[in-house]
């Protein structure tokens, strides 16, 4: 007879386990692929999903019913955590904050420490760095870089680089 002893560790009532790939506590509520790799110190609590060949790694954590699938990474200190959905090749890294209904994917860039929240969707080869604020419906993609604050109903495209602020209804866009 074979006997295995999990280790378990009990967070706010909720069973925690150590993941098969990488050793990182797992919420017996949130769901994980064995494909994705949670480093020793990060944490998937809640509902939330990994799946495909995701890396939670460092201090990095996933709670709530965030979604993080196909080869996104959430490293550093990061957190996604309310119903904020990473996908893609996409990059989180640093003390960087995605909640709420917030949406990352393509080959984006999140780092520093931005935060990215509300229905806020970025897409593409977006670089959202410093202390960036990302919120309301505002959408973000192509080749963007910004370090600044953007709210509301605001669409940047194209090839927008540097300290923009932007809010209520805008376009901001670079067709050159």
């Amino acid at each position: 007879m074979i006997t295995t002893i999990i280790d378990k560790t009990v967070i706010d009532g909720v069973n925690y386990y150590p993941h098969s790939n990488g050793g990182g506590l797992v919420a017996e509520t949130a769901t994980v692929s064995e494909t994705a790799y949670i480093g020793l110190d990060a944490v998937v609590g809640g509902h939330a999903q990994v799946t495909g060949l995701v890396i939670i790694a460092d201090y990095a954590s996933v709670y709530d019913n965030a979604i993080i699938s196909d080869e996104a990474m959430v490293i550093g200190d990061a957190m996604v955590i309310g119903d904020a959905r990473v996908s893609g090749h996409v990059i989180v890294s640093g003390h960087v904050i995605v909640s709420g209904h917030a949406e990352i994917s393509g080959k984006a860039r999140i780092f520093d420490k931005a935060r990215i929240f509300d229905k806020a969707k970025i897409s593409g080869e977006v670089r959202v760095f410093d202390r960036a604020e990302i919120s309301g419906e505002a959408e973000i993609s192509g080749h963007a870089q910004v370090d600044g604050h953007i709210s509301g109903d605001v669409r940047i495209f194209d090839n927008i680089d540097g300290n923009i602020k932007a809010s209520g209804k805008a376009i901001v866009t670079d067709n050159t």
